[in-house]
């Protein structure tokens, strides 16, 4: 079965960046479009970005366009997400996902 593990997480402050990565076990996750979510305390699950296989074709929710973005490394097997220009209100656990698999979400806090 797939399994998927997301890091880089971690405290930053208001205006700092972050680089998440989500690495797959037991095959290639250049054959698969890859989506990031995250989630605050108390809210729903939001989506993030969906990058394609190929890496040519990707969308951003509103509330990062411009502020974060998704790539991939073949070479080391893992799709990124670059987050900059952080604010306190991108403070959640962000998860990667492939179809119905998740990883266990690393926890991101941006505050002074």
């Amino acid at each position: 079965q797939l399994q998927l593990e997301e890091s880089g997480g971690g405290w930053v402050q208001p205006g700092g960046s972050l680089r998440l990565s989500c690495t797959a076990s037991g095959f290639r996750l250049d054959r698969y479009a890859i989506g990031w979510f995250r989630q605050a305390p108390g809210k729903e699950r939001e989506g993030l970005s969906c990058i394609s296989a190929s890496g040519g074709n990707i969308q951003y929710a509103d509330s990062v366009k411009g502020r974060f973005t998704s790539f991939r490394d073949n070479g080391k097997n893992t799709v990124s997400l670059q987050m900059n220009s952080l604010k306190p209100d991108d403070t959640a656990v962000y998860s990667c996902n492939l179809e119905q698999y998740w990883g266990q979400g690393t926890q991101v806090t941006v505050s002074s």
